[in-house]
């Protein structure tokens, strides 16, 4: 696998902690920036593949729902009476 350079911008202070804290566990900071990218990447993937997952469930239960289905129309004519039932609230204590 051929490497390439990443630069990025920190503050000296940051730097300097991160550099030091590194040196205390014998650890070159470089591998430390790298484990922290593989985890990162990893764990998006991991959070991917969890959202994937109970997506796919909620769709599923959706499908097995046993509850009627309404349709178009019906759902927007009921929408439409609740709407102008707020806007009727809204305009009489306005």
């Amino acid at each position: 696998m051929s490497e390439t350079t990443f630069t990025f911008r920190v503050d000296d202070t940051l730097k300097a902690l991160f550099t030091e804290a590194a040196k205390a566990h014998d650890r070159p900071a470089s591998l430390l920036l790298r484990d922290f990218m593989r985890d990162y990447v990893k764990r998006s993937q991991d959070e991917a593949a969890d959202h994937d997952a109970w997506f796919r469930k909620e769709v599923q239960a959706s499908l097995e729902d046993a509850r009627p289905s309404i349709e178009d129309d019906e759902a927007r004519r009921i929408f439409a009476k609740r709407r102008d039932a707020l806007l009727r609230r809204t305009k009489a204590t306005g």
